[in-house]
């Protein structure tokens, strides 16, 4: 309902955060409008994923391109995140560790 009103108020885009917990949400508004959806990572989830990756618990590269996939799936269609420098890194080659395959 909230998200037709901003489409009724002359809204540009849609955003939706925190990101990862609304996947389903990105894909309801996908669903329903024409409007751009954006997904917005908020810090924590940032944290979570950093802190995860220093104490060796995941693989942090395939994490963070994996939850950026995960967004783009669900409907996101610009992706607002603290891993742009670093997941722009990895898409342009400059670190063979990860692979898409």
């Amino acid at each position: 309902m909230e998200a037709r009103e901003d489409e009724a108020e002359g809204a540009d885009i849609l955003m939706v955060k925190p990101a990862l917990p609304s996947l389903d949400i990105i894909r309801l508004l996908k669903d329903q409008t024409l409007l751009p959806i954006g997904a917005c990572q908020v810090s924590g989830e940032y944290s979570m994923i950093k802190a995860a990756g220093l104490l060796k618990m995941i693989d942090e590269e395939k994490v963070i391109m994996e939850s950026l996939i995960c967004l783009r799936r669900a409907g996101a269609d610009l992706i607002l995140t603290y891993f742009a420098l670093q997941a722009a890194t990895i898409l342009c080659g400059e670190n063979k560790k990860f692979s898409f395959n």
